[in-house]
């Protein structure tokens, strides 16, 4: 008999919180969805938050592993506490800055990009050396910059390879924008 898999969409209120981003449900389900996360991935997440996107990765990826990527120690604490919370056993919280904190990852099959700390060409550069062919990047733009400087990323990967491209990047956009209206 087949064993049913994790559905998508934890409530916000399940996880413990602090005072670092968290990815809200929707988002999460539609991040997980483009990323097609099978059973045996190994998924990457920087800019991992409170690891909301890691825990559910890793509840889909049941036989693989998941390495939440994150720099800010609020954040590391919160992460080792939701996989504590959900008893998930196939994450390794990994605390730094990517590019650099991706030294001794595998070769990954996913990878969810929630921050980037104005470094996403350089992190992107790096994924690019790490992740198997037919994987999927899914980047979460929260302003109007990430979203700019992934376009601007494209293009000039578009310029410089001939060749089609090994992996699948989806973004994903939901930008907090405030618009002034002059009285």
């Amino acid at each position: 008999m087949k064993q049913l898999r994790h559905i998508l969409g934890i409530d916000d209120d399940e996880f413990i919180r602090g005072k670092v981003p968290m990815t809200k449900q929707e988002i999460r389900i539609l991040t997980l969805t483009k990323a097609k996360i099978k059973p045996d991935d190994v998924v990457f997440d920087i800019g991992a938050g409170t690891g909301s996107l890691s825990i559910e990765a890793a509840l889909l990826a049941e036989s693989g592993h998941v390495y939440a990527i994150e720099k800010n120690p609020e954040g590391i604490e919160l992460i080792q506490q939701n996989v504590r919370k959900f008893r998930v056993d196939n994450i390794d919280v990994i605390t730094g800055e990517a590019p650099a904190a991706m030294q001794n990852l595998p070769m990954c099959d996913a990878v969810l990009i929630g921050g980037s700390g104005k470094r996403l060409d350089t992190i992107l550069n790096r994924v690019d050396t790490l992740l198997k062919p037919q994987g999927r990047i899914v980047l979460n733009c929260i302003t109007i910059q990430t979203l700019s400087e992934c376009l601007t990323y494209m293009k000039q990967i578009k310029s410089i390879r001939m060749k089609p491209c090994k992996y699948r990047l989806i973004v994903c956009v939901s930008l907090d924008l405030m618009i002034w209206h002059r009285l």
